[in-house]
């Protein structure tokens, strides 16, 4: 995959020299359950129209926690959404709350079956469109799922639901409610090139200590996570 700059070449064990399988970048979709007559005002252009609250999909929210795997410590989110979500719009919220930029394939493994988008390969891949579905539509097995992005890079996201409620009419759905240290940089390499990376940027004596920052832009944060800045995303959009 392309670095975000054009680095110094990269040693056999740096992040930048693990392959990833790309697609082009798609901007995200935006998901309300705020009044419908405030939402059409304020939306901006180019995002998809919300669903009317009177539909089934909004009159139930669900809790899920979502979970980076093999990083310590944890990188995660929990989140509330519509329980019967799209899967095409949870992965646009995913991407949104993680802090991706939706520049890979993905899909989604539920149960015995597995979902991607219509950009993959699905006969290839034995998998199914998931513009086709709705997580309340899949049977119990929604309760745990995996969601992976870049297969690649290969990033797990371990998903549980832990309850399901009326939402709150005051609140503006879907709505991040905690979470923890940011997502690795794309490209990076899966969870051994992000190791390494982390280590390169942090010791100074690195090989790549340099070249590394020039690749990320000068700095990076592993503990940066801003619930408000997530939320007025999920909002307003990505600026």
């Amino acid at each position: 995959s392309a670095s975000p700059s054009t680095p110094p070449p990269a040693s056999p064990n740096s992040p930048r020299a693990y392959g990833s399988s790309t697609s082009q970048p798609i901007r995200c979709a935006q998901i309300y359950t705020t009044s419908r007559a405030e939402r059409l005002r304020t939306r901006p252009s180019g995002t998809i129209p919300p669903s009317s609250t009177g539909d089934i999909s909004w009159q139930l929210a669900s809790e899920r926690h979502i979970e980076l795997e093999g990083i310590e410590p944890p990188i995660w989110r929990r989140i509330l959404v519509p329980a019967a979500i799209t899967l095409p719009r949870l992965h646009d919220l995913l991407q949104l709350v993680m802090g991706w930029t939706n520049s890979h394939l993905h899909s989604f493994q539920i149960g015995e079956r597995a979902f991607s988008s219509a950009g993959a390969d699905l006969q290839e891949l034995q998998m199914l469109n998931e513009k086709n579905y709705t997580l309340d539509t899949l049977g119990e097995s929604v309760g745990e799922f995996v969601y992976e992005y870049d297969f690649g890079d290969s990033w797990h996201h371990n998903i549980t639901v832990s309850e399901v409620a009326k939402p709150n009419p005051d609140w503006a759905y879907p709505l991040c409610i905690a979470g923890a240290r940011a997502a690795p940089p794309e490209d990076v390499g899966g969870v051994p090139g992000y190791e390494e990376f982390l280590s390169a940027i942090s010791d100074r004596k690195h090989d790549e200590h340099h070249s590394m920052l020039e690749w990320i832009g000068g700095a990076f944060d592993p503990d940066g996570f801003d619930l408000n800045a997530i939320n007025r995303i999920l909002r307003h959009g990505r600026p």
